[in-house]
């Protein structure tokens, strides 16, 4: 005798895990959270304390009104710390008005994300990856979105998506980017040194077009060498509170060691460290950044050279650049951990089609970007004073940035250990 099945309800087939996946990668589902976080992180920059927003309402609008009032145009008319094109979006952020500039600011970089998050869901194909970037998104906070790196973010995303498939635009929107925030320059750089024969030409075309457009513009303007500005702009600064060299002082501070404290530079706009050995601290910070992304570009060349293909070599090449930038740099502002998303995506991405894991580097960008906004905004006022907590908070975050560089490195050499014959694979994502 022949008993019949019961019948299976919707779903059952791949179990309630399988019917969970479902859900999470409808497109509805998928796009109201991606509208909740927004309004969540939005409301909160407008909102929270120690002014996360402080940027965009007083220095990059009053840049603006300057410009458009008569004055100097910064980038132009004077050197800049930003590249030429960070003032598109403050300049396009005045469509609010000055009464409503912030919230044009945040409308600005809700409509940039929707078309990252867009490319990145693939119609719910990607979902892991998009759920992330928002938990990433909501554990960073304000931060994430009330600063000029939350315009390149996004640029980055999809640039290090579409490399595979269109790399000559990949290195345009990358470039684009790094001519707002320099920091997507080292994506550019990751993808020349992992990528081969064409499409690593296309990439080198396109960041060298790009490049010479903007140039070019600028120039026309009326810049002159005022266009590289930025580069020199930040040589003379000190070690701002955040950065991981800061937090030897900041204890030195909590133990009443003479002469060493923290203040605010009024030319920089920022909070800084003093003390004995401040001065040589920093400068040496910007010869150990160079001597860690050398590294870094060194084990990205061996990898190449062993075979690696740009699927398992791409994302913790990416990552290990940013993470580099962020560890090693004097200034350690808080908006620097948002550089971390895109090759994270990336790696979660890659990580389901042969790449190496990045369930470790997930983890550990959401608890940066946790401890983060703890730092700032909502109890800034307790690192400013040296509080033993608020130290240890940092402290723990900072060694949490190192470890995530060398997790980063550890995958680099371990990419470097393929057999050769995976040299033709192709970077898909």
């Amino acid at each position: 005798m022949t008993v019949a099945a019961p019948p299976r309800a919707p779903g059952a087939d791949g179990g309630p895990r399988r019917l969970t996946a479902r859900v999470a990668a409808h497109p509805v589902v998928l796009w109201s959270a991606f509208v909740l976080v927004h309004l969540v992180v939005g409301h909160a920059a407008l909102t929270g304390p120690n002014q996360p927003m402080g940027d965009v309402w007083s220095v990059y609008r009053t840049w603006m009104q300057q410009g458009v009032g008569g004055g100097d145009w910064v980038g132009v008319d004077r050197p800049w710390v930003y590249p030429l094109l960070a003032a598109v979006p403050m300049l396009l952020a005045r469509v609010g008005g000055d009464e409503h500039y912030g919230q044009a600011w945040l409308t600005i970089v809700l409509l940039l994300d929707a078309g990252a998050f867009a490319v990145l869901a693939d119609r719910g194909r990607r979902a892991g990856a998009a759920w992330w970037w928002l938990a990433f998104l909501l554990a960073l906070g304000p931060i994430a979105l009330g600063r000029i790196d939350a315009v390149t973010v996004p640029f980055a995303i999809v640039g290090l998506l579409l490399l595979g498939s269109r790399p000559r635009a990949a290195s345009v929107l990358l470039t684009v980017a790094a001519w707002v925030k320099v920091w997507p320059a080292a994506l550019v750089v990751a993808a020349v040194v992992a990528l081969r024969g064409r499409a690593r030409r296309d990439v080198v075309v396109g960041a060298v077009a790009t490049t010479v457009t903007v140039v070019a513009i600028s120039l026309v303007l009326g810049s002159g060498a005022t266009v590289l500005g930025f580069v020199g702009e930040q040589a003379g600064r000190g070690l701002q509170v955040e950065s991981p060299t800061a937090t030897a002082w900041l204890w030195r501070a909590d133990a009443g060691v003479p002469g060493t404290f923290v203040y605010y530079d009024h030319d920089i706009l920022t909070y800084q460290v003093e003390g004995d050995g401040v001065g040589v601290a920093a400068r040496l910070t910007t010869v150990l950044m160079a001597l860690v992304v050398l590294l870094v570009v060194l084990l990205g060349v061996r990898a190449v050279t062993r075979g690696a293909s740009a699927t398992r070599l791409l994302a913790p090449l990416s990552l290990a650049f940013v993470t580099a930038l962020i560890v090693t740099n004097k200034v350690g502002s808080p908006q620097f951990v948002a550089w971390l998303a895109p090759p994270v995506v990336l790696g979660l991405v890659l990580a389901r089609r042969g790449g190496p894991s990045a369930a470790l580097p997930a983890v550990l960008a959401l608890g940066i970007a946790g401890l983060t906004q703890l730092i700032y905004p909502w109890e800034y006022q307790a690192l400013l004073g040296v509080e033993p907590w608020m130290l240890v908070v940092i402290t723990v975050r900072n060694a949490a940035e190192a470890v995530l560089l060398v997790v980063a490195l550890v995958q680099l050499w371990r990419a470097g250990a393929v057999r050769p014959q995976a040299a033709g694979a192709r970077m898909t994502a």
